[in-house]
């Protein structure tokens, strides 16, 4: 067996017999249900009632905000003769109410238009003030219409509400939510795979550093080159990070299949709801979960998941070189924070890229550009490959990703050959790119 085959094997095994690796590796997926669910029931507690003061001297708005009343605002009308405008603010000082809506009595409900307050001690939700505004105009929107001697009946029962039903080429209905399936099953590979490189990244870093400040690898490099430690950790590590990963996809499918059974899908090539059983599960919550997971099994699965195995060798290779160049240039793991940034980066703004631009426009020039520099590739284009990506960019990225790869190694090899036996002094950026040039 050759000598880096060993290091694999010795890296590996060290990795996966890790009580913590194999604690994380079952109890994740858990963990990620459990947080989920947390997060749902938090989503559905009741919030704290706010109490709305109305002032309203117009007169136009009287009772317009009791049919808002919900249980997370309570307007409430006070008697205007009997308490006037300064108690009022000094009640909202006091906190005996939320805020006080000032409505002003104008001339016009043109001149009204501008001169409503809301004050309050603290600056309220976006999502009040445009409920606010939405009863306010669609009151003064009524009485301009019945200014104008305009039938407000007729206007309401002439406008038409539209409700666009999707299917696709084959005949087949779809459903709307079908976009934001994409999106999350995109976003959390993609989310997982940067968790991924930084969490097996740092590994390589610490075991490098490990080995540097314990003396070992001066008896290691006597019959080891420092580049074959280094492509032995790196791979060595990447392998336990993929059975990791292999274990968390077949829980997942097996999740699927169970669902797919207990809610009666047919996940065959030909399966089709009929369109009795469509009409139903617009009704029902279980038909509604067939549709869904049907539209995930329609998804490329295979797809997504060979192309995370591959962004995820070649992402964490490219960034576990970093990785391990710096923890062969310092000699413990505060020394290494101020070269982890620049290295980081580029995966926070995959992550922002990914949210803000490839959900919006995934076959746009910012998320194509993107999906094929190497430094973001492995990030964005996961999160593009469930809209559906021509394979040619696929080839291109990857291309690439894995060219980028064999140059940095070999620039990181030149620092690690040189920092592996270097001790008690701090290095500098200046420094390693002398290192670069020995």
């Amino acid at each position: 067996m050759s000598i880096i085959s060993l290091i694999i094997k010795r890296e590996f095994i060290a990795k996966v017999r890790n009580k913590s690796f194999i604690v994380m590796t079952f109890l994740s997926p858990l963990l990620f249900v459990g947080i989920a669910g947390f997060v749902a029931y938090l989503s559905s507690m009741k919030a704290d009632t706010k109490r709305i003061a109305i002032h309203d001297e117009s007169g136009l708005f009287f009772n317009e905000f009791v049919a808002q009343n919900d249980k997370n605002s309570e307007y409430k009308y006070l008697d205007l003769s009997a308490i006037d405008l300064q108690f009022l603010k000094d009640s909202i000082t006091k906190e005996s109410y939320e805020g006080l809506l000032y409505i002003p009595k104008t001339a016009t409900t043109k001149d009204l238009e501008n001169k409503i307050q809301f004050i309050s001690n603290s600056s309220p939700s976006i999502l009040f003030i445009e409920k606010t505004q939405a009863v306010i105009a669609d009151k003064l929107t009524k009485e301009n219409l019945e200014t104008a001697h305009l039938d407000t009946l007729a206007i309401k029962n002439a406008k038409a509400d539209i409700n666009i039903s999707l299917s696709k080429a084959s005949g087949e209905e779809s459903i709307k939510g079908l976009n934001e399936i994409k999106i999350a099953i995109g976003g959390a590979f993609g989310y997982l795979i940067m968790m991924f490189i930084i969490i097996y990244g740092n590994m390589v870093m610490r075991s490098v550093i490990e080995e540097k400040t314990n003396r070992i690898v001066e008896i290691i490099i006597s019959s080891v080159k420092p580049f074959q430690l280094m492509m032995g950790k790196i791979i060595g590590t990447s392998l336990a990070g993929l059975l990791q990963f292999i274990i968390w996809a077949i829980i997942g499918l097996s999740l699927m299949f169970a669902a797919s059974a207990f809610f009666g899908v047919n996940v065959g090539p030909t399966s089709r709801i009929s369109p009795e059983m469509m009409h139903t599960a617009q009704q029902e919550f279980s038909g509604t979960a067939q549709l869904y997971i049907k539209e995930i099994w329609n998804l490329p699965i295979a797809s997504i998941l060979i192309s995370f195995i591959i962004y995820f060798i070649g992402g964490y290779f490219l960034y576990s070189s970093f990785y391990a160049a710096i923890g062969a240039a310092v000699d413990n793991q505060t020394d290494s924070q101020q070269f982890l940034l620049p290295i980081i980066m580029p995966l926070i703004l995959s992550v922002y890229i990914g949210f803000f631009t490839v959900i919006n426009d995934p076959h746009g020039t910012i998320a194509v550009v993107f999906s094929m520099i190497p430094l973001t590739s492995p990030i964005v284009m996961l999160m593009r490959i469930p809209f559906g990506v021509p394979w040619w960019q696929i080839a291109i990225s990857v291309s690439l990703l894995f060219a980028t790869f064999f140059g940095v190694v070999w620039f990181a090899a030149k620092i690690y050959r040189v920092g592996i036996l270097m001790y008690g002094k701090k290095p500098t950026w200046k420094e390693l790119y002398k290192w670069l040039k020995y």
